[in-house]
């Protein structure tokens, strides 16, 4: 399968150079952008170099409520370079070169930004702000007071989650968070009406049913101008058995309910949720996971493997694993619809990530169900360099993926049947190989000639046939195999022989002669032999006269008129191989 996904890869990564992407994504693409990474790679994504036309919509990670329903920024410099822009150090106070904030730039593009408050480490305090109404009423005007700060376009609430225990959330969440919800639309409609200015007002979601049921989404709905589903972090290094960090669809363990059909289906069927309000997760990382033995998918785990992906503490980003392919084989799970990677030379690590493959699948079923668009979590991780290390970012494989699959569907992938059969026969087996497809696997038939086929596989486009017979005829035929649901026509079948066959050499038949006076042509039915031998006398002598190293049709010379004689042929196959003589042949030489 390794070869079918860098087909794939490839496949995609050359669709996006060659058509490009769309200048302004056909559904709603909205990218976080952690301020922490800011300063990876040397500062590699920053204002400056991020590519607004592949998002309609950066949300701006993360920003932390408090206990007073204020809301702080969490690394002030970075905030302040990236929001505000460069600083101008020669001006008193200081000030910020205009169009050097991330702001700045995506207004530029007509790209949206948005702060994101909240995240996994900083939910503890909203269970708090949303039950008390002077604190919620103090977050809803911080809220405001960031939009006015940094000409920000609305607010994303990233609350995990409400009702959710161990981030102090209680029972009482589910009505507070529609509640707190409210009241923060309302401020924003009010600063939108004031300002000529729509704003946004999101929120992150949780993927499994048991953080649904804690909130209210008939009510919600109506509030929220889109509802981003956080579908990823489904399996991880806190699970016993490795498994898929975002599958598609189930696994073939696991939880049932833990990928983003199920999760959506719920959303849609069992709660109603409008399709065109709901942005479904993509994930541009992966997750790693230690195997207690030889790594495979399902196989017993052990926590992450923080050595190998030391920068990202074993969550790595997508552009961290495209660069370390060579230390795995790269897996598919067509159940799943996902990649995986298993660790070689005695490297005992899975990791699950996102490829351009999976991502288009998932792009392909968003644009199927109707949905808004999609999130990415998060946009630096597919920001890939010319070299590793070279500070040029070469492109963004993902992305360019996901928004030419909104704007154009899945392109057609052809799978070729295979030519140039050819086989190298034994005794008791043979090796079989075609030209490469470029194909996931091939499927092959094969038979003794006019007998029934059977059916075996390969991943390469060479297989070795064992137990065949010896001395017998053959042929096979192979279909490429491109996907779990394309194959392509079975070629033209090829044949062959198995080697071991009892050596033959037929003794001559239909002996002739046409005699004159002292000379004879002597002819015979061709057995395809080498050359021919043969004995002659005269009828009725003791001894024959042996001629060698002759054709089926030789003259004999120096006989004597008029007299009866007879002779037999041998067939000479080989230098080790004779047939036996013929039958003797009777002639009479003419009279002189």
């Amino acid at each position: 399968m390794k070869k079918n996904l860098l087909c794939l890869f490839t496949f995609f990564s050359l669709l996006v150079t060659c058509f490009g992407t769309q200048a302004q994504p056909c559904k709603q693409v909205i990218g976080y952008y952690p301020n922490w990474q800011w300063y990876d790679r040397a500062k590699l994504v920053n204002p400056a170099t991020i590519n607004y036309s592949k998002y309609t919509v950066i949300n701006y990670a993360f920003f932390a409520p408090q206990d007073n329903g204020s809301i702080l920024t969490t690394d002030a410099w970075a905030d302040e370079n990236l929001l505000l822009g460069q600083i101008n150090w020669s001006t008193t106070p200081t000030s910020y070169y205009p169009n050097t904030s991330i702001v700045d730039r995506a207004h530029n593009a007509g790209v949206k930004v948005v702060p994101s408050i909240g995240g996994w480490t900083l939910s503890d305090k909203f269970p708090a702000i949303a039950a008390d109404a002077t604190k919620r009423a103090n977050f809803a005007h911080a809220c405001i007071q960031l939009c006015q700060q940094y000409n920000f376009d609305g607010i994303d609430i990233d609350w995990e989650y409400p009702g959710y225990t161990e981030h102090l959330g209680t029972t009482a969440d589910k009505q507070n968070f529609t509640i707190f919800l409210q009241q923060i639309r309302d401020s924003l409609t009010t600063y939108g009406t004031a300002h000529n200015k729509t704003m946004l007002l999101t929120a992150c979601v949780g993927a499994s049913q048991s953080n649904m049921s804690n909130v209210e989404w008939g009510n919600i709905a109506s509030v929220l101008d889109y509802i981003n589903l956080m579908s990823y972090d489904f399996f991880g290094s806190w699970d016993a058995t490795a498994n898929h960090n975002s599958p598609l669809y189930a696994p073939a363990q696991g939880d049932a309910n833990f990928n983003l059909n199920s999760a959506l289906q719920y959303l849609l069927t069992h709660y109603g949720v409008p399709a065109n309000k709901i942005n479904a997760g993509t994930a541009f990382y992966g997750r790693s996971a230690k195997t207690t033995g030889t790594p495979a998918l399902f196989a017993p785990i052990s926590g992450t493997d923080a050595a190998t992906f030391s920068e990202d503490e074993g969550s790595p980003l997508y552009y961290n694993i495209a660069k370390r392919f060579n230390l795995f084989s790269q897996q598919w799970d067509s159940q799943a619809q996902v990649p995986y990677l298993l660790g070689l030379n005695g490297l005992n690590t899975f990791v699950s990530y996102d490829n351009a493959q999976s991502i288009a699948l998932k792009a392909q079923y968003i644009v199927n169900n109707n949905l808004a668009g999609a999130i990415i979590w998060e946009i630096t991780g597919d920001y890939l360099e010319t070299a590793i290390g070279s500070g040029v970012i070469a492109d963004t494989p993902l992305a360019d993926t996901l928004n030419y699959v909104f704007c154009n569907g899945l392109p057609p992938i052809t799978c070729n049947t295979p030519t140039a059969l050819a086989a190298t026969p034994a005794t008791t087996s043979a090796v079989l190989n075609w030209a490469s497809t470029g194909a996931a696997s091939y499927h092959i038939q094969i038979r003794p000639t006019s007998t029934i086929w059977t059916s075996t596989t390969s991943t390469t486009n060479s297989k070795t046939i064992s137990g065949l017979t010896a001395c017998t005829n053959y042929e096979y035929k192979v279909s490429s195999v491109c996907s779990n649901t394309l194959s392509s026509a079975y070629s033209t079948a090829f044949g062959f022989q198995t080697t071991g066959c009892t050596p033959v050499c037929n003794a001559p038949t239909a002996l002739a002669a046409t005699p004159a006076t002292t000379s004879a042509v002597l002819n015979w039915a061709s057995t395809a032999a080498a050359s021919y031998q043969i004995q002659i006398r005269p009828v009725g002598s003791a001894t024959w006269t042996t001629v060698t190293s002759v054709t089926n049709n030789y003259t004999l010379s120096a006989l004597t008129a008029c007299t009866n004689y007879e002779y037999k042929v041998s067939s000479v196959c080989s230098n080790t191989l004779s047939s036996a003589y013929s039958t003797a042949f009777g002639f009479k030489q003419q009279v002189a």
